[in-house]
């Protein structure tokens, strides 16, 4: 089908349906960021015409949504607990299934006045900045060893307004040292299996390896995570992480054999193991503390 040498609107979405396969919403969020309205503006005025620039635009996001690129890295945003962050390639983009972290995070820091929390491997910042949001009391600190995801997650506290985050770029806990203990740490660590065939579906080409892929069996940093965490951890502090929903079996083992304690697997909305958390080993001084105590 021919182009017009001018679409309006409503016409330029038909195009973006008919010709590039787009789904009707995804074609409306292009349009409109294009545009810089939001999407009622599409149904306010259907028969306004766009200007070449803003045609050309538009279907060159077309184009490249046709081919796999997600939605948020085309528009440069991903909305999560009810924010906004800026996502670019560095960065994963948030993902809804996440939320359920934010929520067992809040319900353990629930009876903590000033709490320390840790996010490791923050991205974008989504976790963190969902934390500090309903936590303004909370003392928060974001790492990731990107220094380009952390600029992302850095930009994303300041237009949030969330002056109570601290980042610092280092791999996993290495960000931590002389840093002090921490009430929770959370991660969305990588966990999923190098050369796993879902890596070249829905989207998982145009998202960063590095963050998505951990060792033969998806586990290599979920281990590292579990060992290493209690040095951080105050006595009763916990440890929270993602995993796949085929891992909470291997992962409440790793946690078990690591010595934690209360540990128990959360699922998300659709029924699928997504989290585990776990309250950290009690050492040997923990044990002579308690006993002089008595």
């Amino acid at each position: 089908m021919p182009l017009p040498p001018l679409l309006s609107l409503n016409n330029a979405l038909q195009h973006a349906v008919k010709l590039y396969g787009l789904a009707a919403l995804e074609a409306e969020v292009l349009l409109a960021h294009v545009l810089q309205k939001n999407r009622s503006h599409l149904y306010a005025w259907p028969e306004q015409i766009l200007t070449l620039r803003q045609q050309s635009d538009f279907l060159a996001l077309a184009e490249r949504r046709r081919q796999g690129e997600p939605l948020a890295y085309l528009t440069g945003y991903r909305e999560f607990w009810s924010l906004s962050f800026r996502v670019t390639q560095d960065t994963l983009i948030p993902r809804p299934e996440t939320e359920i972290l934010v929520e067992r995070a809040l319900a353990l820091l629930a009876d903590l006045d000033k709490a320390r929390v840790a996010d490791l491997g923050t991205g974008s910042g989504a976790i963190a900045a969902a934390i500090a949001s309903e936590c303004p009391q909370a003392e928060i600190l974001a790492t990731d060893i990107s220094a380009a995801a952390l600029a992302v997650a850095s930009d994303n506290f300041k237009q949030l307004g969330l002056s109570h985050i601290e980042a610092y770029q280092g791999a996993w806990f290495d960000a931590l040292k002389n840093r002090g203990h921490y009430h929770l740490i959370v991660s969305n660590p990588p966990y999923v299996a190098e050369g796993d065939p879902h890596l070249q579906q829905n989207g998982l080409p145009w998202e960063p390896n590095t963050a998505l892929t951990s060792g033969a069996d998806g586990l290599q940093d979920i281990r590292l995570l579990i060992v290493q965490a209690p040095e951080y951890l105050q006595p009763e502090g916990w440890l929270m992480l993602e995993h796949g929903m085929d891992q909470g079996t291997a992962v409440r083992e790793l946690f078990a054999h690591a010595g934690y304690r209360e540990i128990t697997t959360h699922q998300d909305l659709e029924a699928r193991d997504r989290l585990t958390q776990g309250k950290r080993p009690v050492d040997d001084a923990d044990k002579r503390a308690r006993n002089s105590s008595l």
